[in-house]
């Protein structure tokens, strides 16, 4: 139980420190904003040789900087209303299939006899056609004791390993789709919950990181092999690669710790996006993969932060980039400020309060039916017997 009070003189206790703290903040913001306007005037050739001498930037320009200068590129289409907006992404979408994957969990429950986790995939297809059916599904394992006994016996995270297998169901159903999806006369459009770049990893052991990049890399390679674009869609981004460009381009050394949504959110109105970025940041993975990354920020609503969007660098040396950013925006103005179709994955696959109780009555059962001893502790069952 929270005791607000106790809570709120806490929070009272600390006010100085967050005061400073937003101080901070504003003014590494106005001394960012500077050097926005500086490397505005400068070239593209100026700002590659300024970023030379440094391994891994955060961020490296593209040619969109010789087109568009500003970071901040203005979307122009506007409207009085969301039927004007709805009516421009329908049409938009027209004839355009979109795909996405989310998946969800129920980690294995210490007060339980037998450690077992089920993971659920589930993922909704939209052609986008009024003749032809849309296609939510699911997939769905389970972990059994075994599999999960590796990450206790070697000190690990307990649950790394559905962390990792759900990660792994996401990535596989993504290219099984793109496969089917080769030969198709026009190609969809895939949503992947989630960042390419996957600094999470880097604080986990070699041969682990080595299973999310090759996961990742063979996303990657399916999406350019096939010409299905993928876009990594992070709602509330807490990344600082372009962040990390702009000090090494002005040498600022920030007093505090700056995002770039945070930096981009005033500046930027719906629809409005930044220009495309090359990956370029500084970690344990850096040389396995990031270049092959690009990214861009999009303004998807009006009060939050823009959402970050990670793609193949194929897709913009292609030059699709700039219909795909159009069909995401699109999406988010079905689904009022998030694409639709990931929403739509979320609610196939999540699983809740509910449905944990419901698989842990079905475990019960199957244990009885095949002999096999599952006990609950008397904890476990206390507590199922208050929250009933």
């Amino acid at each position: 139980m929270l005791y607000p009070r106790k809570v709120t003189d806490a929070l009272e206790a600390r006010r100085d420190r967050l005061t400073k703290s937003e101080e901070s903040r504003l003014d590494d913001i106005k001394a960012l904003e500077q050097t926005l306007q500086t490397i505005a005037g400068l070239s593209l050739a100026d700002i590659t040789s300024h970023l030379s001498a440094v391994p891994h930037p955060g961020a490296q320009p593209t040619a969109e900087h010789v087109l568009h200068k500003s970071i901040v590129i203005a979307f122009f289409h506007r409207w009085s209303n969301h039927r004007q907006a709805r009516r421009w992404a329908l049409k938009m979408l027209q004839g355009t299939t979109t795909f996405a994957v989310d998946g969800s969990q129920i980690p294995p429950a210490r007060d339980i006899s037998i450690p077992i986790a089920v993971i659920q995939a589930g993922w909704f297809e939209n052609p986008h056609q009024g003749s032809e059916a849309y296609v939510k599904d699911v997939a769905v394992e389970v972990l059994t004791p075994d599999e999960l006994s590796g990450g206790r016996q070697a000190g690990l995270f307990p649950n790394w390993q559905v962390d990792w297998q759900r990660f792994k169901m996401e990535v596989e159903r993504l290219v099984i789709y793109m496969q089917t999806q080769a030969n198709a006369e026009r190609r969809p459009l895939c949503f992947f919950d989630g960042s390419l770049v996957v600094s999470f990893a880097q604080h986990m052991r070699p041969d682990h990181q080595r299973l999310y990049t090759d996961a990742v890399v063979r996303l990657l390679d399916m999406s350019e092999q096939t010409r299905v674009p993928v876009v990594g869609y992070i709602d509330y981004p807490y990344t600082d690669d372009l962040v990390t460009m702009l000090c090494h381009l002005s040498r600022l050394h920030l007093a505090g710790q700056v995002t770039d949504a945070g930096l981009l959110r005033s500046r930027m109105k719906w629809g409005d996006r930044t220009q495309v970025y090359i990956c370029a940041r500084d970690d344990e993975i850096v040389d396995k993969y990031y270049d092959r990354v690009c990214f861009a920020y999009l303004k998807t609503t009006a009060d939050n932060p823009p959402a970050r969007l990670e793609f193949p660098r194929w897709m913009y040396e292609a030059g699709i980039h700039e219909r795909v950013l159009d069909l995401v925006r699109a999406e988010c103005v079905v689904g009022t400020g998030y694409p639709y179709p990931l929403e739509t994955a979320d609610a196939v696959a999540v699983l809740t309060m509910e449905d944990r109780e419901r698989f842990y009555r079905l475990l019960q059962e199957f244990a009885k039916q095949e002999g096999l001893p599952l006990r609950f502790s008397r904890k476990s069952i206390s507590k199922r017997g208050r929250r009933m």
